[in-house]
């Protein structure tokens, strides 16, 4: 129906983790049950980068308190700060930009 293709599909963070291409954009989804209750049903929102630890240092800089340090996984880092309405942002870097096909601007 919207001719998504499969990008990525394994196991990340101890969960089930499929990223899904729509055109130019993605739709990741994982398997994972709420850790708590809220309102809505989105869990987080992530924004990729291609260099993380500048982002968090520049965003420090400038007061943003992050919920915890960078996490290093196998495939990418991330690291987690309270959004609008205490939304979730994931803010992340690929360690494989090929496979996931992301593009350089």
């Amino acid at each position: 129906m919207f001719c998504a293709t499969v990008v990525w599909d394994e196991e990340a963070a101890g969960v089930k983790n499929v990223r899904l291409a729509l055109g130019n954009a993605f739709l990741h989804v994982y398997d994972q049950p709420p850790k708590g209750v809220r309102d809505g049903p989105v869990h987080h929102l992530g924004i990729e980068t291609d260099d993380l630890d500048e982002l968090v240092s520049r965003m420090e800089e400038q007061g943003f308190h992050f919920r915890n340090p960078v996490r290093d996984e196998l495939k990418f880092r991330y690291v987690m700060i309270a959004g609008p309405d205490d939304l979730l942002i994931e803010l992340f870097q690929c360690r494989e930009p090929d496979r996931w096909q992301l593009k350089e601007l």
